[in-house]
This record gives structure tokens, C-alpha cells and sequence, in this order.
């Protein structure tokens, strides 16, 4: 017999062809589910994402849900799986128990992800392949307020890949804050869910504002003109790391 289980995951995503399991290429999707079914004796393991993040794209707050053997304890699996994802950089932090019909993408109430500039001049060493660098000061003040004018509901079509398959470019973006730490510039990002790309093609236009190149109250016309060719430039991959996923109630916080 087999329950549903939440696994609450990270990954360093520069070695992944991203989330979703690939024709060709190493994906999360495939490690994670080939480490399930060892757990099963060869019986294959189908994991759901509560988001499918794109190449090179991180996770310290990624949720999955999957059907695991009942005479498995939490801690166990925890174990077990990552025994089994070694030598590729994936952990389960934490395993719960969930009902059966619970997903990890459609039981989600909130997303939130984090994007990280680095602007120091020298070039990256250990953030390197883990931050967007850009070896100059960029205005921070200007970049938030011009993320002010994406907060809200609205028609996010300049602001999603081409190949996005939403059937609705309709978005509420609850948070998008941007503050300094140093030469660190942090970019905080919250919604109950994210078009393709929302979240790098934001960043990639308010970076514009901080380097002087556009006004933040163009924001509200690039929003009215629906058109992706009037935003910024797509920000790196590198930079975007999937925070946390909101759940009512929590899975991860119940007892037992």
C-alpha cells in the first residue's frame, strides 16, 4: 500500500536542464522520482511540483507531492531519498503525511521567490552561477519604486516568456520588494501564482530603472501596452531562487 507524501525540497538548479523531466538532459523531476522508485522496488514514482522551475533556476522552498510505501516512517523516507539523489545537489529537508488528494501545485495558496544582484566590481567567485552580476551601483530606491507600479492585479502580458501556457495573463502580484545589503540587492516576489518568466522579466525591467536607462512610471505603460517587446531584458537564471509555497494548513508545520 502506498500514502501520499509532501517532501519539502531543495536544489541548486546550474546542473538541471530545470524541474520538469526532459527528452534530454538531467532535470530535478527525474532525479527526484528515480530515487522514489528505489523506495517502491521499481514501481515508477510520479512527482508533482508546486512550481516547475526553468534551467538553472534554484530552490530552498520547493514542494512535491508523490505516493510513497505506507511501512515507511517520515524520517525514513527522508533518509532513504537522500541517499538515493546523491551525487546530484537535491536534499529533502522535510517529509508529512498529506491526504490523498493533496497536490503540491493545486492545494497551493502562495508562491514566493527570491532574486539576488550582486554588485560588487570584482567578478563572483562563491556566488558565482548564484547571483545576477552586475559590478555597478544600481539605484535601489528607483527599483522599488518602480516595482510598486506591478503590485496589484493586472494583464501581465509584457511581462511573460512567448512560450507561456497560461490561458490567462491575469495576475495578482501581492509583494515585490527591493532592498540592499551591502553589495547585495534582494528582490523579494509573492503571488499565489507567476506566469513563465513573471518573475525574471520584472526583474530584468526595474534593473533598467536602477541603472538610470528608464522612469519607474514607465512601468504603468509597459503594462498597458501587452506587448513582451516593450519590458526589459529577461534577467538570469542564476539569480532566482523559489522561496516557499503557502499551504492552509501547512503540511510541514502540523504535529506528528
Amino acid at each position: 500500500m502506498k500514502r501520499r507524501v509532501a517532501l519539502l525540497i531543495e536544489y541548486d538548479g546550474a546542473g538541471f536542464f530545470g524541474w520538469q523531466r526532459q527528452a534530454v538532459g538531467l532535470s530535478v523531476q527525474s532525479v527526484l522520482e528515480e530515487a522514489c522508485t528505489k523506495l517502491t522496488g521499481g514501481d515508477y514514482v510520479t512527482c508533482t511540483a508546486a512550481g516547475r522551475t526553468d534551467s538553472g533556476v534554484h530552490a530552498e522552498g520547493q514542494v512535491v507531492s508523490c505516493d510513497l510505501p505506507v511501512s515507511y516512517t517520515s524520517s525514513v523516507i527522508r533518509n532513504a531519498l537522500n541517499y538515493h539523489t546523491r551525487p546530484h545537489p537535491v536534499a529533502v529537508r522535510q517529509v508529512a503525511e498529506v491526504d490523498a488528494d493533496w497536490s503540491a501545485r493545486f492545494s497551493a495558496q502562495g508562491r514566493a521567490y527570491r532574486y539576488m544582484i550582486n554588485t560588487r566590481p570584482a567578478r563572483l567567485v562563491l556566488e558565482d552561477g548564484r547571483a545576477w552580476h552586475v559590478p555597478r551601483d544600481l539605484d535601489v530606491a528607483a527599483m522599488h519604486e518602480a516595482a510598486q507600479h506591478l503590485v496589484g492585479r493586472h494583464d501581465f502580458t509584457s511581462f511573460r516568456a512567448s512560450s507561456c501556457q497560461a490561458k490567462s495573463p491575469l495576475r495578482t502580484l501581492d509583494r515585490l520588494d527591493v532592498t540592499r545589503h551591502g553589495e547585495q540587492i534582494v528582490i523579494i516576489a509573492e503571488a499565489r501564482s507567476f506566469l513563465h518568466h513573471q518573475v525574471r522579466n520584472m526583474v530584468g525591467t526595474i534593473k533598467l530603472v536602477g541603472d538610470g536607462k528608464m522612469k519607474a512610471a514607465q512601468i504603468d505603460r509597459i503594462l498597458a501596452a501587452r506587448d513582451r517587446s516593450a519590458a526589459g531584458p529577461t534577467a538570469p537564471a542564476e539569480g532566482l531562487y523559489f522561496t516557499r509555497v503557502e499551504y492552509d494548513p501547512d503540511p510541514f508545520t502540523q504535529p506528528g
